[in-house]
């Protein structure tokens, strides 16, 4: 079923005739889609080594060219800063054969996509995503500092947010445990380290894993200036207890910096758990894992 209002609808059919015509090059190339969890875009694979990724949800066209292009120069920001393999943009495509909006090639980056409990016992694992969170915060901001909008910044800027997903989870989550944590964590001041710059969104499906380690991260055109607890939702996106606090003895996390990536983790999961129930069982799942995780370590005192 769709995920949003307005869903597009994006067929193996409409990409094939729209990669023939605007790019003949690869022609001869097969055109299937390919399973995600994204909840913005259809995914399809062209040939072994190109992805075409399709936005989902009804935009201006000029807009969502200038998102496309925005992607494009963060991919090319974060492309040869960490070992890690992410996409590299190929091209832009235009509108046509009944598809509304620009849409963009990337390159195809092997390996089996993450689960909330795949890994979640690898100290390995964890030493790897931490390596990838320090060759992002090592990246030159040039001045940069967070955007304004969504996850980043302002935690109480969120409050309206968890309200509506408070009083959407009524049945799904033990809603009045979960407002007394979001109470505390809202309250966290931003502290004094300046802002870094971040994937923006590790959640499972956005990392690829390969015998049990890292082999590349997916969807970085959200990489930017943010709060540098930002990424830290992967330690309970992904990570059991034990190798959760290797991954922030690797980082070197202080209290405070540790429980705003709490707070960001509670942000994001609480948004997807009751959002994605009926149309994205799998980024719903990670959702009900991540709470469960931040329970289990405020029941600890931890």
């Amino acid at each position: 079923m769709p995920m949003h209002d307005e869903e597009l609808t994006v067929l193996p059919a409409m990409v094939g005739e729209l990669v023939r015509d605007q790019f003949p090059e690869w022609s001869d190339l097969p055109v299937r889609a390919l399973a995600s969890q994204g909840t913005v875009n259809a995914i399809f694979r062209i040939g072994d080594e190109l992805t075409a990724r399709f936005p989902l949800e009804p935009a201006a066209v000029d807009a969502t060219l200038r998102a496309l292009e925005s992607e494009a120069d963060a991919a090319r920001e974060l492309s040869g800063h960490t070992r890690f393999a992410t996409p590299v943009p190929v091209a832009l495509g235009k509108p046509g054969h009944g598809y509304p909006l620009p849409w963009s090639v990337q390159t195809w980056i092997p390996g089996e996509i993450a689960t909330p409990t795949g890994s979640a016992g690898s100290v390995a694992f964890a030493h790897d995503l931490a390596e990838f969170i320090r060759e992002v915060r090592a990246i030159d901001t040039r001045g940069r500092t967070f955007r304004g909008h969504g996850r980043g910044g302002d935690l109480t800027s969120h409050d309206a947010w968890m309200e509506t997903c408070f009083a959407e989870s009524t049945g799904l989550l033990d809603v009045s445990r979960l407002r007394g944590m979001w109470a505390e964590l809202r309250q966290l001041p931003r502290g004094p380290l300046p802002d870094t710059m971040t994937h923006g969104d590790l959640i499972p499906g956005n990392v690829l894993v390969a015998d049990g380690r890292l082999a590349g991260v997916l969807d970085v055109g959200g990489l930017g200036p943010a709060d540098p607890a930002l990424d830290l939702v992967s330690a309970w996106h992904l990570l059991d207890a034990g190798p959760r606090e290797r991954l922030r003895e690797d980082l070197g996390c202080e209290d405070l910096e540790w429980q705003r990536g709490k707070a960001w983790a509670f942000v994001q999961a609480m948004g997807v758990v009751w959002y994605y129930r009926e149309s994205n069982l799998a980024i719903s799942h990670m959702g009900i894992t991540t709470l469960n995780r931040l329970i289990a370590q405020e029941i600890q005192g931890i």
